[in-house]
This record gives structure tokens, sequence and C-alpha cells, in this order.
């Protein structure tokens, strides 16, 4: 299966040869000093250590870490025994493995890139797990393959806005988790400033560099997809919904459901109902 990996159009260029997941693997440990293929680790929970190069440099890996260890990288890594660690690992090849790594921009001090913890990266591995699920014919494979593809350039999606994190120390998942908590109502941009001990100037501009957008505007973003789920699964009048989600008046919600979304809100209403009529039958 793998000669028919590495010779077809759809494959070759990248492929899988190994994927898994270790839930709190207490005493995993791996040496290699022959490395004939490429290999990701992406760290969930607890810690661990690696040991890598010809001159055994260490780096503690910890949550939200992608250890990327090129063809030809002698390298030893352990879980840490009073804190086991949960990964996510693939080994991978193809004529093109080095320039999906290439993109990431790995520094040569480091095979360690701190993305932090993000749900669609870990709905991209467990896509690749399912895939062990499928019949071992070509055809899942090229799957695979192309699965593959797609998580090497998320991760280099996430590589700069991982950098940027870093240099503009902004906590994002404390701004987003204070959004997500104020849904039902309204919140302003001076108390998310003051949630990261910023100005208000300064924060949206340091939002905006990493989100390409502004914090209001994700806030309403978020408050429309909690109304398009209340839509779906409850039979709630459009008054209680624009309630649900902060706003008193539902003739201006029902304004902004129509420009975030590009209907209104009964209509979304009315096509998903349809929708699941049609399915039903």
């Amino acid at each position: 299966m793998v000669a028919q990996l590495a010779e077809h159009p759809l494959s070759e260029q990248l492929y899988p040869l190994g994927i898994g997941y270790y839930q709190l693997a207490r005493g995993h440990e791996m040496r290699r000093e022959q490395h004939d293929d490429f290999l990701l680790i992406y760290c969930l929970e607890g810690s661990g250590r690696v040991e890598f190069g010809s001159k055994g440099k260490r780096r503690i890996i910890r949550p939200g870490d992608l250890l990327v260890l090129p063809r030809g990288t002698p390298h030893h890594y352990w879980t840490d025994q009073k804190n086991p660690w949960s990964i996510y690992w693939i080994h991978f090849d193809g004529s093109m493995s080095q320039s999906f790594v290439d993109q990431l921009s790995i520094d040569h001090q480091s095979p360690l890139l701190s993305l932090g913890i993000h749900s669609r990266l870990v709905a991209d591995f467990e896509s690749l797990l399912d895939t062990r699920q499928a019949r071992h014919h070509l055809g899942s494979y090229l799957h695979s393959a192309n699965q593959l593809r797609q998580l090497m350039t998320h991760i280099a999606l996430l590589r700069p806005l991982a950098k940027l994190q870093q240099d503009e120390a902004l906590d994002l998942e404390k701004i987003h988790s204070l959004m997500q908590a104020r849904l039902h109502e309204q919140l302003d941009v001076e108390t998310l400033a003051a949630s990261v001990s910023l100005s208000k100037f300064h924060f949206i501009k340091k939002y905006k560099a990493l989100t390409g957008t502004t914090p209001i505007n994700h806030f309403i973003q978020l408050k429309i997809e909690r109304a398009c789920h209340l839509l779906d699964v409850t039979n709630k009048g459009i008054k209680e919904i624009a309630w649900a989600v902060g706003y008193e008046d539902a003739y201006y919600f029902s304004r902004v459901f129509r420009k975030v979304m590009g209907i209104s809100p009964s209509n979304y209403r009315a096509m998903r109902l349809g929708r699941s009529s049609y399915t039903a039958h």
C-alpha cells in the first residue's frame, strides 16, 4: 500500500504512514538514531521532553506544542512520569514532505511550535484517525493523504497567529471566553480592553492584527451563531431569541441577523425546517 501511495498522483507528494492517539500515556518513550520518515506530535495535556540532533539539545513539551521531526533527525522523546501526556502522532512521507515542513517555518534551534490548543486542529487529527476505521483499500488511503495535506496547511495558517499571540501578549482565549459568557447581554470594548489591561485604542489595534476583525464584530458574530443554534433546536419565537442573545428590540436583532446571514431569522428557520422535512421523507 505504501508503494502505491508513493506512486499515485493524488498521494505521491504527501501521505501518512501511521497515525495514533495516546491518552495519558504513562511510561511512553521512544528513541531513534536513524529516522527515515517525518513525524508530528501534538500535545494536548500533560508534558514531556525531547532530545534531538547530533548534539542532543533538549526541550520541554507542553500542552499546545507541536513537535516536528524531519527525516534524518536523531531523537529521543519521553513523557513526564508524574504528568503523562496525551498526544496525537503522525508519521508521514512523500516527495513534497520537506516542502510542507518548510512551510511551517521551524526554528533550526528547536523542533517545537507553540501553537496552543485549537479545536479545529484537534478535529483535523480526529478526522485522520477516523480513516483507520475505513476499509483498507487504496481509496481510503488516498482520502487520508489529502486530509493530511489539509492538516499541514492548517498548521501553517496557525503558525503566524501563534507567533503574533506571543509577540503581542494578548490573551485571546480570555477575551473570547468573556464574550461567550456575555452572549445574553451587551458588552462594550472598554470592558474587553480592561480584561487584558489595555487601553481601548491599543486593544482594538492588537485584536484586529491577530484576528483580522474588530472585537465587536466578532462578538456580534458569536451572538448570531448562538441565535442560529436556538433557531435550529428550539421553538422559541424571534422575540425570545433576540432577548436570549442580548437584543431587547426584535426588529433591530432581525436587521443585524440579516446583515450577517443574508436572510431574516424567520426565513432562516423556514429554510432549516424545510430541509429537515425533506430529509425526514
